[in-house]
């Protein structure tokens, strides 16, 4: 093989790389959106909106900033915030079941 073939191929390789990177970063965050309501619909079974609060109120923004992105077509900007609103209700579910009745 000559050096130039082996170019070639080199960048071909890195090429389809990039794209099945790519392709696997453009999938809708399906789960973690059902994730991220689930935990904020535990949260709130809890108390945790009078509980709880602050972290119940992020976690409120998150999923809104999910959803909106979601709908623009970010799966990665909706994927990041549906994580962070997870955690946000799992801690304020945490925090509400701490307090009590």
């Amino acid at each position: 093989m000559s050096v130039n073939h082996i170019k070639n191929l080199i960048v071909l390789v890195l090429t389809l790389g990039v794209l099945i990177l790519c392709s696997c970063a453009t999938a809708p965050p399906v789960q973690e959106m059902s994730d991220a309501r689930q935990a904020l619909q535990a949260a709130e079974a809890a108390g945790a909106h009078n509980k709880a609060p602050l972290p119940y109120g992020r976690a409120q923004t998150y999923i809104e900033r999910a959803e909106s992105a979601l709908q623009m077509g970010d799966f990665f900007e909706a994927r990041e915030r549906a994580l962070e609103a997870k955690t946000q209700a799992l801690e304020a579910r945490s925090k509400a079941i701490e307090k009590g009745p």
